[in-house]
């Protein structure tokens, strides 16, 4: 249930922080908006840093596979795109959207255990509920 929780947090703070950024980005722009959400993101990891424990830095200099280190490379790019989506197709359907793609994506990843995670069978029922959900993208996009 814990676990539940936290994903229905995460999606709503993602949904927020999409609006927010898209309108910082017409402000100004989108590599600044960007920018200003690395930031600050990672002052907020510093300061947590701080009151948490203080982990040795050095740690990140054994991290195995290195590719895993990319994450915040990617997560600049997230933020570019959710950007870019939302001004696009506003908030709700960049939301469904960009769920979905997580959603396919995911599974890819379990199905043919990539990137170390463990492999899971093909499930044809999965495979009708992902069908499922990009009918309701394409009945909630229908004008």
């Amino acid at each position: 249930m814990q676990g539940m929780m936290i994903a229905l947090i995460s999606g709503a703070l993602m949904s927020i922080q999409g609006v927010f950024n898209t309108d910082v980005t017409k402000q100004t722009s989108t590599w600044v908006a960007a920018g200003w959400v690395q930031i600050t993101a990672f002052l907020v990891c510093v300061l947590a840093w701080f009151l948490t424990g203080r982990e040795p830095i050095g740690g990140i200099c054994q991290v195995k596979p290195w590719y895993t280190l990319l994450g915040g490379v990617i997560g600049a790019f997230i933020t570019i795109t959710v950007i870019g989506s939302m001004n696009a197709l506003g908030p709700a359907k960049a939301a469904m959207v960009i769920v979905i793609a997580q959603l396919i994506v995911a599974w890819l990843i379990e199905l043919f255990g990539l990137f170390g995670m463990e492999k899971t069978e093909f499930s044809f029922r999965k495979l009708i509920g992902m069908g499922i959900a990009i009918g309701g993208i394409v009945l909630f996009k229908w004008e």
